[in-house]
């Protein structure tokens, strides 16, 4: 008897697989790492209830899981759409931090004389900062095929030191010997929802931002053609889509989405820009969206239980003595566990049986 693969004819694609993927693969993950954490000398069992009191334990625990996630789950709907239409925009990082630079020139020069107009045109000015930011790139792989993971990548160390300069430079506030800008304007900041939670609008806007996203990839036609472009570049273009218009857009779109995440940052939770503002808020995004399957709502998934990972790690430590390592480490292994059961989505089990014709299981 020979155990085989073959592949289907037609990839599962329905929200139930695409969920079962992703509840075996944090499982899977846990798993694997109990293993780890018993080798740290840790009851596994132990670390893991640690991890969840301490994200969902209390009320600032909640609060922070709400704050980790928002910019998560921004960035991660950023890399969504563009993944979705086969634009791997990698350069999330740099995207958060233009976007964040926008909404504090705005928060900064403009706040003080625009009162409650301030907000919304810092917002403003955020999306278009992180859409600008990755405008070059776009256009090089729509009319040159220069490859994009390559030039998002490479601008967003660009965008770190241009931070790092302004802040340590022109834009160092006044009042602090530390790299970073003055307080932006009062009418420029994110109105408090719920203080206990430290919930604000910028938590709304990733949510609204969720369903937007959603309905544009799987209601209108400009999502169909985003789609077919992901599945087949020719194809596409064959069809009479408009590639090379939709490459650019659909990368404005993602920029624009992580300029969100900066703009979260400055006008939600620190009120000012410095260096490091974004601590790998664009490489996480990417993770939750391949957890999430490339769907809005299972990127907003993922992104609450990676942030809860964050958060809970902490507790971990200081509970259990367990290293807060460990939170990343799981948070890869459900990754790896995530795109490697990916082939259950695209092949079948067979069963060969000696003298037989090979069969489905």
């Amino acid at each position: 008897m020979r155990f085989g693969l073959k592949k289907r004819p037609q990839p599962l694609a329905s929200p139930l697989a695409s969920l079962g993927i992703m509840v075996a693969s944090v499982v899977a993950a846990f798993i694997v790492c109990a293993g780890i954490i018993a080798l740290a000398g840790a009851n596994p069992w132990e670390a893991y209830v640690a991890i969840v009191v301490g994200a969902f334990g209390s009320t600032n625990g909640i609060g922070n899981v709400v704050m980790k996630s928002t910019p998560i789950l921004l960035t991660g709907l950023g890399t969504t759409v563009a993944f979705r239409s086969g634009q791997w925009n990698i350069g999330g990082d740099g995207q958060i931090y233009m976007g964040a630079l926008g909404g504090t020139v705005v928060g900064l020069m403009l706040g003080p004389s625009l009162g409650r107009l301030a907000l919304p045109i810092a917002i403003f000015a955020a999306f278009l900062a992180g859409a600008v930011w990755v405008l070059v790139p776009a256009v090089l792989k729509a009319y040159r095929d220069v490859s994009e993971i390559i030039s998002t990548l490479m601008l967003s160390y660009v965008a770190t030191f241009i931070i790092q300069y302004l802040v340590d430079g022109p834009l160092q506030g006044s009042s602090s010997y530390m790299p970073q800008t003055n307080a932006v304007a009062e009418g420029a900041r994110l109105p408090i929802l719920l203080a206990q939670y430290r919930l604000h609008a910028g938590t709304v806007i990733a949510l609204v931002a969720t369903v937007l996203i959603y309905v544009l990839l799987w209601r209108t036609p400009f999502g169909y053609e985003l789609r077919a472009i992901g599945q087949s570049r020719k194809a596409a273009h064959y069809g009479g889509i408009p590639v090379k218009r939709n490459i650019i857009l659909v990368m404005l779109i993602s920029g624009g989405l992580s300029g969100l995440a900066g703009a979260n940052e400055v006008l939600g939770y620190h009120y000012r820009l410095f260096d490091g503002i974004s601590p790998g808020y664009g490489f996480t995004g990417i993770t939750v969206s391949l957890l999430g399957r490339l769907n809005p709502i299972g990127t907003t998934v993922a992104s609450v239980l990676f942030s809860s990972l964050l958060v809970g790690a902490n507790n971990m430590r200081s509970a259990v003595g367990v290293p807060t390592a460990v939170a990343g480490i799981i948070q890869g292994v459900v990754v790896l566990f995530a795109l490697g059961t990916q082939v259950f989505l695209e092949y079948e089990p067979v069963v060969s049986l000696p003298g037989s014709r090979v069969r489905a299981s």
